[in-house]
């Protein structure tokens, strides 16, 4: 990765000589701002910081917590800091302020509570699979506060993996159950909604009940030096899921979760979204949909290593909620031991053809991406009127001969970097011809998760 130092210039000039838009703020590495307050922990974390002991269950720390953030002047921080052995806080939602930052110190987590009905959005919603779903709120909720942000060498823990109070099940195995049929109910980390200009810088996620982090219907993101750590097993625990919004930046950051790293998540219009410099470790990949119905385009994707997960690049959608996602860039991207490195599946869920909201994925660009290792590609456009539109340029596989592919209704340009890779399938049309060539170096992509 580059120095977060550096200012992250967002336009890349290539060898066309074409600048190509994608956030059109001029993002900068974030400043923790004063502290208008000082929480001291009255907590003190076990079994390794990984959680609390059970007589400190009841000890909430969400008031006192609320009160600072309600009392803060906008452009300053409450600050929530380890005092000696005392190292962790332990909290129910918290409502973030216009303009006000939550500061997570080093050293210090704040846990979230493992009591479903501080969360419950009606009696009895939360910590249970309905048909409903949605019966939680979030351990951090943001609705219409501009300028407020999320920030610390801290961690917030959600505690996915243990008992919810009361019941013989985690969050983690409420998700494993609707499998079977329904909706769980489980508290996300933060749901953030109309909140421009909202930052999240340098704090660790772990273990999120569901989504660590969902934005929508706001103008302005930046997720810097974020370090999302949560186990491949845990369902339904998505990094952090932009959509519908713009000028979105996620830079420097390291995912490691149970389901997509990034999704874009167009229900809304998406739009001027830079992805740039993040390692991806287990998951589901850098994803656009399954919602694109609202429609996404200029959207970059730049040094990016995707090691371990499930899937790599990946866009997703279905007759349901379908829509066009166009104007997309993935330049500069490593993949490594991924079972679908390359996933373009316009029947999301096997929803059939029928739907009312189309989905068609055109103007997408591959530019100097390598596959390492053995794995599936599905290259699915809807149909002879919304085929998948793709070029590809020095795309190579370092194991052709083990790459599978299932292709239908797609028109694929190859060049003018070689492609090691033959494509055919029923409607499938390839200009240019498969060649040889030097590979993407990847030098220095693959790196080890931090704090593993």
């Amino acid at each position: 990765m580059g120095s977060p130092q550096h200012t992250l210039i967002l336009a890349f000039a290539f060898a066309a000589g074409v600048a190509f838009a994608q956030d059109t703020r001029s993002v900068t590495e974030p400043v923790i701002p004063k502290s208008c307050a000082v929480l001291p922990a009255q907590l003190s974390s076990i079994d390794g910081n990984r959680t609390i002991a059970e007589a400190d269950e009841g000890r909430l720390d969400t008031a006192r917590i609320q009160k600072a953030l309600d009392g803060c002047s906008k452009g300053q921080a409450v600050e929530l800091k380890p005092d000696g052995a005392r190292n962790a806080f332990l909290s129910g939602p918290l409502d973030l302020r216009e303009g006000v930052t939550l500061l997570v110190d080093a050293n210090a987590t704040l846990f979230g509570s493992r009591d479903a009905k501080v969360y419950e959005v009606r009696p009895g919603s939360c910590g249970i699979v309905d048909q409903g779903g949605r019966g939680c709120r979030a351990l951090i909720n943001g609705s219409g506060v501009a300028g407020a942000a999320i920030m610390g060498d801290g961690t917030i823990d959600g505690r996915g993996w243990a008992k919810v109070l009361g019941k013989s099940v985690s969050w983690w195995e409420l998700a494993e159950e609707a499998r079977k049929g329904g909706n769980q109910n489980c508290p996300r980390i933060a749901v953030l909604d109309r909140c421009d200009d909202f930052t999240l810088y340098r704090i660790r996620l772990k273990n999120s009940p569901n989504f660590h982090v969902s934005y929508r219907n706001g103008n302005g993101f930046t997720a810097w030096g974020v370090i999302i750590d949560t186990p491949k097993t845990a369902r339904n625990t998505d990094g952090i899921d932009p959509g519908p919004a713009s000028n979105v930046t996620i830079t420097h950051c390291y995912i490691h979760a149970g389901d997509d790293n990034v999704a874009i998540k167009a229900g809304g219009k998406c739009s001027h979204m830079t992805i740039a410099h993040n390692h991806f470790y287990t998951g589901h990949g850098m994803s656009i949909g399954s919602e694109t119905n609202g429609g996404a385009d200029t959207i970059r994707v730049t040094d990016l290593s995707i090691d371990g997960a499930d899937n790599g690049i990946r866009i997703k959608s279905n007759s349901g909620k379908g829509g066009k996602v166009t104007d997309v860039v993935y330049d500069d991207v490593c993949i490594r031991d991924t079972k679908y490195p390359i996933f373009m599946d316009s029947d999301y869920a096997h929803y059939g053809k029928n739907g009312p909201r189309l989905p068609w994925f055109t103007g997408i660009v591959l530019r100097d991406v390598r596959m390492l290792g053995a794995g599936s590609l599905t290259l699915q456009g809807f149909d002879a009127a919304h085929p998948l539109g793709m070029t590809w340029d020095n795309v190579q596989f370092d194991s052709p001969g083990e790459i599978r592919v299932a292709a239908e209704f797609a028109n694929l340009t190859f060049g003018p970097g070689p492609v090691n890779l033959k494509v055919s399938g029923e409607g499938v049309r390839v200009t240019g011809s498969p060649a040889p060539g030097a590979a993407n170096a990847c030098r220095d992509k693959f790196v080890p998760m931090p704090g593993r």
